[in-house]
């Protein structure tokens, strides 16, 4: 307030201004406007997010991209197969050939890794249901080890918490068992029904990337052609981010995968490629993620023995440990550069408003929304400071 002051009584005595002062309080107010500008922004998307869910706004979202899941499983593909169709082409491969190729060794892939997986798990699955009892007789006797330290406690009466616990222990294991062809069926409906749109998803990505580069010019023309090059360039830079996102995280799956296998299988887990998967899958979530993978592993190691679950779960721990602190940061700090408050804050509101679905997204949309903020921000200067707002002259 003293440099404003200063500045106006040199205005008003017609004496030289101090322009460096002058610049500090422009500088500080453009950071205080920052602030409120961000706090605006923030509390719109909030506002907008809850009147669309007290709307249903996101039931009838969903409603249509289930149905044009085809054609974004298509964009995926060919987007994904693009760069090495485009290596292929500067070869002096045609295009379409380039294509074929590519899709002829994408269907093997494929191929080989349900012809590996499915029966792999399939066997899996039957040896975790075979383990379904012992889990049930492990968990009547530490009921039974527990309740039975109560016995001489005359205001508990231990006999019925026991009877009770027990008839809801065994109830669980008898839906599991009645329930069980229900759950087979509807597995194979569903994965019938993934089959069939990933199969269409696949020949509309074989008919978009036979012309995937023009693709972007075409939809150029509806840009005005001042704003092109711009939007060209901020199309590169939001595909650089998600090739990026996409790569680290399958590199990170990849080695969670492995360990975990490796991990499991000399403990002596039982189905330890199955849970070794799902710890994979699960990862992909930020930090929430190997929580959610690795609880079931730990509760079916406990069930076999104390030794198993010990063993597992100091396995998982370990793992995770060098995936979050050294693995992970090594890959997300070349890949999206978000900060770890910035995307626990995404997961929290997305996970709120979309559950594990929007848990999924929100690093890849954070970054994304990170790219168009700094990109807006070289051209307009909103948030980023100039070196010098007023000069001497």
């Amino acid at each position: 307030m003293q440099k404003l002051k200063d500045i106006k009584d040199n205005i008003m005595n017609k004496r030289k201004v101090n322009y460096k002062d002058l610049n500090d309080i422009l500088k500080i107010s453009k950071k205080i406007l920052n602030v409120f500008l961000v706090l605006i922004i923030v509390l719109a998307v909030y506002i907008c997010l809850r009147v669309f869910k007290e709307l249903s706004v996101f039931k009838i979202i969903l409603n249509i991209l289930s149905i044009l899941t085809p054609l974004f499983i298509g964009i995926v593909i060919a987007w994904l197969l693009n760069p090495v169709v485009n290596y292929m082409q500067k070869k002096g491969i045609r295009r379409i050939i380039g294509v074929s190729l590519s899709y002829v060794v994408l269907i093997a892939i494929i191929y080989l890794i349900l012809n590996s997986i499915i029966p792999l798990a399939y066997n899996q699955i039957s040896d975790l249901s075979q383990l379904v009892p012992k889990i049930i007789t492990n968990i009547e006797s530490i009921i039974d080890k527990i309740l039975g330290h109560f016995n001489n406690i005359d205001a508990i009466n231990a006999s019925d918490l026991k009877d009770k616990l027990l008839s809801i222990t065994n109830s669980y294991a008898n839906g599991i068992y009645n329930d069980l062809p229900n759950h087979i069926v509807g597995i194979v409906r569903g994965f019938i029904a993934g089959a069939g749109t990933f199969l269409l998803g696949m020949l509309i990505g074989f008919f978009l990337l036979l012309g995937f580069n023009n693709v972007g010019d075409s939809l150029m023309i509806f840009v005005p052609k001042k704003f092109q090059e711009s939007t060209k360039a901020l199309a590169t830079k939001i595909t650089k981010a998600l090739r990026g996102y996409v790569n680290g995280a399958l590199f990170d799956a990849t080695i969670i995968f492995v360990a975990c296998s490796i991990a499991f299988a000399l403990i002596g887990l039982k189905s330890p490629l199955l849970f070794a998967l799902f710890c994979a899958l699960m990862n992909v979530i930020p930090y929430a993620g190997p929580y959610i993978g690795g609880a079931p592993a730990i509760i079916v190691a406990f069930s076999q023995g104390m030794g198993v679950g010990i063993g597992v779960t100091l396995s998982i721990i370990v793992i995770q440990t060098l995936e979050g602190n050294i693995l992970s940061p090594i890959v997300m700090s070349k890949t999206t550069k978000l900060h770890p408050v910035t995307i626990i804050v995404g997961l929290l509101v997305f996970g709120h408003f979309f559950g594990i679905v929007g848990m999924l997204l929100s690093t890849p949309i954070i970054s994304v929304g990170k790219v168009i903020v700094e990109f807006v921000d070289s051209k307009l200067h909103i948030f980023s400071n100039n070196e010098e707002i007023m000069e001497e002259e």
